[in-house]
């Protein structure tokens, strides 16, 4: 439309009569002339209005969406640090009863074999003495630790002391290789002397090159002259090869040690020996094993065949 006089008039004649229309709505309330022409208006319009709706909630849903995500984002974080917590109190719990366990099988083998001992964690692998197979522990002279007393756990064997300061001490493993200790095999009392080979099992030398040995038999420490370095009775290991004689005059035995010694943790120090030698009884009783069940088949002869003459 070109904007002239005419139009002008026409827009403002048009304005006029728009704002008279809608006094007289209001003026008439529910009894407005106008109200048949609403009501008509509204049906030919409600469905087009409902149509545009629905296609635009979807986009109102998207945007409340990435309005709200923010929300959401920082709620899935607090979700996921909660779960790394109680992942980490249950690993926590989990390592609290392994240690709980270890300590339990200490105390177990110490009452077994009348040791008086200081309990200890390992703190450190490798002293600075050099020696190649040596664990640091959180106790010391303060504690009542010395020189030479034998370092035990749940399983066994695990060293002697070589040098203590107030708080800390050094354990020589039995798997070093400058490691001695006096043994007595179970049952037969035949006396050895056990050393360190490192990673794997220790070497024993047997005194009597006829002494009968087998694999799977048990070895415990013989004991030293005054309970030093070495307390009698403590387990050490079980038999895996008996090499040949071949006539000599001892016999070398292959012992895989009860200890594991890559994964100690707590120990305890033999600060009182036994009253008296405990001999075998600090070994736990040997399973036996389960007889495996022999099933019998007999083959019946089958009904009316002629036996072969």
């Amino acid at each position: 439309m070109r904007d002239t006089r005419e139009s002008r008039l026409l827009l403002v004649l048009l304005v006029a009569i728009a704002f008279a229309l809608i006094t007289m709505d209001i003026r008439g309330g529910e009894q407005s002339p106008l109200d048949g022409a609403r009501q008509a208006a509204a049906s030919a319009f409600g469905p087009v209005e409902r149509g545009v709706a629905a296609a635009v909630d979807p986009v109102g849903d998207a945007v409340a969406a990435v309005r709200d995500s923010g929300g959401r984002h920082s709620r899935i974080s607090e979700l996921e640090r909660e779960n790394t917590a109680l992942r980490q109190k249950l690993g926590s719990d989990d390592r609290n009863r392994g240690r709980a366990r270890e300590l339990d099988k200490l105390l177990k083998t110490a009452g077994a074999g009348q040791y008086g001992i200081k309990g200890a964690q390992v703190i450190a692998i490798g002293a600075a003495q050099g020696f190649s197979w040596t664990v640091t522990i959180d106790a010391g002279a303060n504690d009542g630790l010395a020189r030479d007393m034998t370092v035990i756990n749940g399983d066994g064997l695990v060293g002697r002391v070589t040098t203590v300061s107030p708080t800390t001490a050094t354990v020589l493993l039995a798997g070093d290789p400058k490691f001695t200790v006096g043994t007595r095999m179970e049952k037969t009392g035949e006396i050895g002397f056990a050393g360190g080979q490192g990673e794997g099992a220790l070497k024993v030398e047997l005194l009597n090159g006829k002494a009968p040995v087998k694999k799977g038999d048990r070895l415990v420490t013989f004991g030293s002259s005054k309970d030093k370095p070495f307390v009698p009775g403590v387990p050490v290991g079980e038999v895996v090869r008996v090499d040949p004689s071949h006539g000599d005059l001892t016999r070398t035995l292959q012992v895989r040690p009860f200890v594991g010694f890559t994964k100690l943790d707590i120990v305890g120090v033999v600060v009182q020996p036994p009253r008296e030698d405990p001999r075998d009884t600090v070994l736990p009783p040997k399973s036996t094993p389960k007889p495996t069940p022999t099933v019998t088949v007999t083959a019946k002869p089958t009904a009316g065949a002629t036996p072969r003459s």
